[in-house]
């Protein structure tokens, strides 16, 4: 029996704004209970297929372990088999870069609603690392990370716990430090091995195991969850995790057989065997025709969701276009259904390059966010394109992908097309909207290119329902890699003719 009353016994009249809180993470202030699925992600993304493999593998003995002997001794094993030997710098990287936004998506809206009503000092106490969760603490849910040590030697986690796992008394003893002599008006709680830091403080509640717990718009987090990283689309309960490994070597061999085949058909027929194959291709708006004999090329101006953006518009019109490329592989490159012309990131040269494309009297494909976005927002758009031409033609762009994501920033780039066919139902939704009027162009209306780069982004962020946001390049890859996404680019101009 719970010496503790449940959440759902709190008076909501109370006024707890000047209080302070000490609250649980997994089946507290998370509508999950479990930690595996986290750990599974980062034996995967700072790990490797086959540490991730292994985790599932040992998911039973834990399992055991937590029922038969303890908490502590099962979270011990499952630190150990997913960190152990693993680069400090790659953890960090991976639990900043991908599990925020899982974690963002399972947060519980009525423990959530509380421990954000107390604007005094707020502590999440965990039995998870603190290199796990302490980031996603801070800056989602604005609170102080209290989580278990981990050993390192050599830059390198060992496997093994420093002072014990954050269970039970530890975790009292953590609370005592954290709060010093004045302890939390309110404790939450979802276990018994919570109960002892709960006991301390002046008021506490236990927050019942409910599978259909309402979560929290990620818009009332602290902080929104813009960019990700990793491959998995799904949290990866056991379930999940033991689906998609099953999936990957039929999903590989589907994806091989996907690019190949299209590939040797006609582009004016491949919207047809994208369908035969289990692609969906969706296609609205008023697609262009082709530039008539001895005029200038349009520029298709679109968002940017994947690498096969280009192809996918080339597609939609039945023709072949040109595209204009930025850090991709030269495998990616050279297995391009449609000419590819890489730019330098030198505005007066790309200009020139783009610009010749389009004197021959060739359609352009120009993505200016500069990279991909996976979530419902639009990146500053380069202003660039808006000088090179008034015939621009905005083009909006969708994706679904329900396993596996088709981008990333710290893994395999060449992969990512094959991880998009991959999925077992990809689709994409490509909608050709009105072209600029003249006078919203720089040459004819006398806009400047800023205007006109932030008109076209507004239009295409209205169609999709998105939101217009002023972050960069630049931005998302200190966030997700710690660099500034620059890369050497050694490619030339190859002849338009």
């Amino acid at each position: 029996m719970n010496k503790f009353p449940p959440i759902t016994s709190l008076d909501p009249c109370n006024n707890r704004s000047h209080k302070t809180v000490a609250a649980d993470l997994d089946g507290t202030l998370l509508t999950t209970r479990s930690s595996f699925p986290y750990f599974f992600l980062l034996a995967l993304e700072a790990g490797s297929l086959f540490r991730a493999v292994l985790l599932l593998l040992v998911a039973p003995l834990i399992l055991f372990t937590y029922i038969l002997v303890s908490e502590s001794a099962a979270i011990q094993i499952l630190i150990f088999v997913t960190l152990a030997g693993l680069k400090v710098r790659d953890v960090e990287l991976a639990a900043s870069a991908v599990l925020p936004r899982f974690y963002a998506k399972h947060i519980r809206k009525d423990s959530w609603e509380l421990f954000k009503e107390c604007k005094g000092k707020r502590v999440v106490v965990t039995a998870n690392p603190n290199v796990v969760v302490s980031e996603f603490i801070r800056e989602y849910l604005g609170a102080e990370c209290v989580g278990t040590d981990l050993e390192i030697k050599n830059g390198r986690f060992t496997g093994r716990v420093k002072g014990g796992v954050l269970v039970g008394s530890k975790k009292k003893e953590a609370v005592e430090k954290a709060f010093g002599e004045k302890m939390p008006d309110l404790g939450l709680g979802d276990r018994e091995t919570d109960h002892d830091f709960m006991a301390l403080c002046k008021e506490a509640y236990m927050v019942p195991a409910n599978k259909m717990a309402a979560s929290v718009p990620q818009d009332q987090l602290d902080s929104c969850v813009i960019f990700h990283d990793g491959r998995l689309v799904r949290l990866p309960n056991p379930g999940n995790a033991l689906v998609t490994l099953l999936w990957l070597p039929f999903g590989f061999i589907l994806a091989l057989f996907r690019v190949f085949f299209n590939l040797m058909i006609p582009v004016r027929f491949v919207q047809f065997t994208y369908r035969m194959t289990g692609i969906s291709l969706s296609i609205r708006g008023n697609p262009p025709p082709p530039p008539s004999q001895g005029s200038k090329g349009s520029l298709l101006v679109c968002n940017h969701r994947t690498a096969l953006d280009p192809i996918l518009v080339s597609i939609a019109l039945g023709r072949n276009v040109y595209c204009v490329t930025y850090s991709v592989s030269r495998l990616s490159t050279a297995i391009s259904p449609i000419p590819a012309v890489p730019l330098t990131r030198d505005r007066a040269t790309d200009a020139a390059r783009i610009s010749a494309i389009l004197d021959k009297g060739h359609d352009v494909v120009i993505c200016p966010e500069g990279t991909t976005c996976r979530e419902p927002f639009l990146l500053r758009f380069s202003s660039l394109f808006a000088e090179l031409s008034d015939r621009i033609i905005p083009v909006a762009i969708n994706v679904q992908q329900g396993t596996f994501f088709a981008s990333t920033v710290r893994g395999w780039k060449f992969l990512d097309p094959y991880f998009f066919y991959m999925n077992p139902r990809p689709g994409y939704e490509v909608t050709f909207l009105e072209a600029l009027r003249e006078e919203d162009t720089c040459g004819k209306g006398g806009k400047s290119a800023i205007e006109v780069a932030n008109h076209v982004q507004r239009v295409i962020a209205d169609a999709l329902g998105f939101e217009c946001t002023t972050l960069t390049r630049k931005d998302k890859y200190m966030k997700l890699g710690r660099n500034d996404g620059k890369v050497e680019n050694t490619g030339s101009l190859k002849k338009v003719e």
